[in-house]
């Protein structure tokens, strides 16, 4: 369970780091892509909130509030517009009662206190089982415990597939994302955007752009070659 987080975890993070190449035409960012889709929704209760870190965005259903992460909440990109959107799928749900977002909201409580307790019963279990006859059963019950957080995993599912399906609906309705464009800009841009910079063309972007864009940065992040805006 472990290793499949962990290679979700990459490919997450490597699907949002090529997708943050692709700009927007509309030039919106997070924050606003959030907020047109919750208007076009109807919803005017829910809150769109800047929070610390990366890929940690979520929708809290207590005090209705969609949370963009730091590279998501102010960025203009199409990564930014699709976790914007997904989470704003979540609201969506919320507003219309999704069943499955009742259940999952209904056992967070209970897996959470089941995931902190589930090592260490189990722990228990195996040094109780050197001396008391019980010791075995205590550390099944810590792996019933651990097995709880499987289940929660599978619950979420679909939920995760439904607010995604709900964001791409509305995203393609809208035309928010355009697979025409595809844009790479210096580290520093946003620190000194009065600076020129020479610009690269890419054509066949759809399979040539990263790996140019790619040796742009590496090569002017080690001074072996100005700073450039990419383009495909």
């Amino acid at each position: 369970i472990s290793l499949a987080s962990m290679w979700v975890s990459n490919r997450l993070k490597s699907k949002f780091k090529k997708y943050s190449a692709l700009s927007l035409r509309n030039g919106m960012s997070g924050k606003e892509i959030a907020e047109k889709m919750l208007s076009d929704h109807g919803i005017r209760d829910v809150e769109v909130i800047s929070v610390r870190g990366s890929l940690t965005d979520h929708y809290n259903p207590k005090n209705k509030t969609v949370n963009l992460s730091e590279s998501v909440y102010s960025q203009r990109n199409a990564a930014a517009a699709a976790v914007a959107a997904h989470e704003c799928g979540h609201a969506v749900q919320h507003a219309v009662g999704y069943d499955w977002l009742k259940l999952r909201s209904q056992l967070v409580p209970v897996v959470g206190i089941a995931s902190n307790l589930s090592m260490i019963v189990i722990i228990a279990g195996l040094v109780l089982m050197q001396m008391v006859s019980f010791g075995f059963e205590i550390a099944v019950l810590g792996v019933g415990l651990f097995g709880l957080g499987t289940l929660f995993s599978f619950i979420t599912l679909p939920v995760e597939y439904d607010a995604s399906n709900r964001a791409l609906a509305w995203l393609e309705r809208k035309n928010m994302v355009s697979k025409e464009e595809l844009a790479q800009l210096p580290r520093n841009y946003e620190d000194n955007p009065e600076k020129s910079y020479p610009l690269i063309v890419v054509f066949d972007g759809d399979y040539l752009f990263e790996v140019v864009a790619g040796n742009v940065d590496y090569y002017s992040y080690w001074d072996d070659m100005p700073e450039a805006i990419v383009v495909g």
